[in-house]
């Protein structure tokens, strides 16, 4: 008789695993084990799009005009459920495009608003996303009314946007191609705190030298987009603030200008909202209970809507005329003194001193009544920091000036992780090239292939430098904000030509060799470089007797000095690289798992990562030729020799100095190789041993070369943005 297992009262009968209170994941059983769901999320299954849905395809069928106006109109389409401020949407709208897209730092390109992860926990969940859940709720007709031909990413940012055009912002432009995911990103570090608004101290060496803050973070406090309203730490001090200001929006690709023009203008328009008691609120969405639907902060008790909302705590408008475009913001700033004061919510703000009453803002709700205007901290650091000041005052003398400035800002702000402009579809996509969107020039694709690949075979260059030069060319691709890759061969300028991870000697040897080739047959360097590693792959699958063409596609341009913010692009440079067994110095960040970060930037799989680690070990192409991890006596061969060596039992490995590791025979105790750590986890990890089996199999060596060569080629490919319609996410 078959045991029939019974379920407690009370005892969900679901493995939930480590995601919720019940259960206990992989992870919590052992928690230094290399964890590798960073490169299994978007998974096919959790997608409800038809099989083929092409979203870039649909919005081009979007009637933009249509939903333009529709979005106007929703902006003083006041609801009685969440009325909107003064009649008007803007300020929220805003305020939601903001804070998704300000999540973007450049240190690894991850955030930002490309992907619609704002719906989706953490961050629907933030203290300083407290009632954007009602925004979004507030746009869902409109999602609904055109459905696939619009995703969430794109209309959140659209509606911010267009909240501006409605309340008089000449905007620079938009682009649409923002495709939404389906669950939450795994891959974004937000911080190691383990409670919402930790103290800086947790990201901070030293709080009071914001360049401390610990990459790649820009945030300064756990759930916060940028800074804290209040000041550091929730203690006013315009100056201290104005030094985590500058820390912060340079991390977010900002320069001052821009950054006083980001102040002033998200604060030109909205309010903020703390005229209650917070302890009112209820849960954030995610912690809501299940009538609630997916709303969050809901507020049962007293009144919680109209001038009565709490948000951030600080209570009051910047300007006079708070659903205006105008210059406002710095004439109240300038005009008046300010003092530190309490809102309703007991949050520190600063109000002005002897402000005349027609300067005051009307009520939300009665226009019969006027009140006092506010700034935070941040909005004081703009007036009490003398550089930021300076730019205040420029701003305050030439409007014009200033709102042509944020609109761009405003643009850069809102489409900086969408990567190069070939990605921005619609009728409002500006025509101009921006230095940030890392142009590239079209490249010729009128040239013979077949003599660009003869004539870089005559050359007689290794296997392993053609290999490794196109590998260190495109491996800066990465998916978080589509920047680096081939394309452009920008590894041949200022600063990719001198960093150290790309072997500068060796590197410049090779684009010697090669330009030519590239000048005599009409090619761009950047296809040349390309074809090259091409060419040695195929040379090397030849040796392990197989014969095989890699694809190409040509096209690629090459970018002058001109066309690269050669200063952005020290953020690409890499410290580390798995694929090529090196580490510019030590980390106390694993190497394995520095190689998953890397992997899952590239847009790579966990089978795609153990085939490419173990064809460009026998290849040879390890930096600065060093040996280990090359488990084979026929280095330039494509053979499968790395797993078939890395799974034989005849092997003993035996730690050695300086985090390495000898591969002994264990019969008679000779060292046969060497390895790293970055080796040794295809072997140890049960999921990656598993994939390393499959090619140490008999039966599988011509299946490894066709393996490998599709992960090479999607490597080479990636950032051929007219070549490929979805995100590498």
């Amino acid at each position: 008789m078959r045991e029939t297992k019974t379920v407690e009262p009370g005892q969900c009968p679901v493995m939930h695993g480590g995601a919720t209170a019940v259960g206990m994941s992989n992870m919590n059983w052992w928690p230094k084990a290399l964890n590798l769901d960073i490169l299994s999320q978007h998974d096919r299954k959790v997608d409800p799009m038809d099989p083929g849905f092409n979203y870039r395809a649909q919005v081009r069928t979007l009637d933009v005009a249509a939903l333009k106006a529709d979005l106007h109109a929703l902006m003083t389409d006041s609801q009685p459920w969440w009325p909107a401020d003064w009649g008007h949407y803007g300020g929220l709208m805003i305020r939601m495009a903001w804070h998704a897209a300000g999540t973007y730092r450049i240190a690894d390109g991850r955030g930002g608003a490309g992907t619609g992860n704002q719906r989706f926990a953490p961050l629907n969940s933030w203290p300083d996303n407290a009632n954007l859940d009602k925004a979004r709720r507030l746009l869902w007709p409109i999602k609904k009314k055109y459905g696939n031909k619009l995703s969430w990413a794109d209309l959140i940012i659209l509606a911010g946007t267009t909240a501006y055009a409605s309340m008089g912002l000449k905007t620079f432009g938009f682009g649409f191609g923002r495709e939404d995911i389906w669950q939450p990103e795994r891959d974004v570090y937000w911080g190691a705190e383990k409670e919402w608004l930790a103290p800086s101290e947790h990201r901070y060496r030293n709080v009071d030298e914001p360049s401390t803050m610990a990459s790649p973070l820009a945030a300064v406090q756990m759930g916060l987009i940028y800074v804290n309203p209040e000041g550091v730490n929730g203690k006013p001090d315009p100056l201290k603030t104005a030094a985590q200001i500058r820390e912060t929006f340079a991390r977010m690709a900002m320069n001052d200008e821009e950054t006083v023009a980001l102040t002033a203008g998200g604060h030109t328009v909205g309010k903020c909202h703390g005229n209650g008691d917070a302890k009112h609120l209820g849960p954030a969405p995610e912690g809501a209970a299940i009538h609630e639907q997916g709303l969050g902060w809901m507020n049962h008790t007293t009144r919680a809507i109209g001038h009565d909302a709490v948000t951030s705590g600080l209570e009051g408008a910047w300007t006079t005329h708070p659903t205006r475009w105008d210059n406002g913001y710095f004439d109240l700033l300038l005009k008046y003194d300010w003092q530190l004061s309490r809102s309703p919510a007991g949050a520190w703000q600063w109000e002005p001193v002897d402000i005349r009453e027609e300067d005051k803002p009307i009520d939300v709700e009665d226009p019969a009544v006027r009140r006092n205007p506010i700034m935070t901290d941040a909005d004081m650091a703009m007036k009490m920091d003398p550089a930021y000041r300076e730019i205040a005052r420029r701003f305050h003398a030439d409007h014009a000036y200033f709102s042509e400035t944020f609109a761009r800002a405003w643009f850069k702000l809102t489409h900086r992780d969408m990567g190069p402009k070939a990605r921005y579809i619609g009728p409002d996509v500006p025509a101009e090239d921006l230095i940030w969107q890392d142009p590239v020039p079209p490249g010729s694709t009128d040239y013979d292939v077949a003599a660009v690949k003869a004539a870089i075979t005559q050359a007689g260059l290794r296997v392993s430098d053609l290999v490794t030069t196109a590998w260190y060319s495109a491996r800066t691709f990465r998916g978080s904000d589509r920047r680096g890759g081939a394309n452009g061969a920008r590894i041949r300028l200022a600063p990719q030509k001198d960093w150290v991870g790309n072997e500068p000697q060796r590197l410049a040897r090779m684009l010697a060799a090669l330009a030519p080739i590239a000048s005599a047959c009409g090619a761009s360097l950047a296809d040349v470089i390309v074809l090259a590693g091409n060419v040695g792959i195929e040379q090397a699958a030849r040796a392990a007797g197989f014969d095989i063409t890699v694809p190409f596609v040509p096209g690629r341009g090459d970018a002058s000095a001109e066309m690269t913010d050669a200063a952005s692009f020290t953020v690409l440079e890499p410290v580390h690289d798995g694929y090529t067994n090196w580490l510019k110095q030590d980390d106390a960040i694993d190497a394995e798992e520095l190689m998953l970060d890397r992997t899952q930037l590239m847009g790579l799989t966990a089978p795609e990562m153990t085939v490419l680690v173990g064809g460009l070990r026998v290849i040879g192409a390890n930096h600065g030729g060093t040996p280990h991890g090359v488990f084979t006596d026929c280095v330039g061969a494509l053979s499968t020799d790395f797993f078939v060596n890395l799974t034989d039992m005849a092997n003993d490995w035996v730690p050695t100095a300086g985090g390495l590791y000898q591969i002994r025979d264990r019969a008679t105790g000779k060292v046969k190789w060497t390895a790293t750590r970055v080796d040794l986890v295809f072997g140890s990890n049960a999921v990656l041993r598993a994939y390393a089996e499959v090619y140490a199999q008999d039966d599988n060596k011509e299946k490894f070369v066709r393996d490998f060569v599709a992960a090479w080629t999607k490597v080479m490919h990636a950032d051929r943005i007219d070549q490929s319609s979805s995100p590498l996410r």
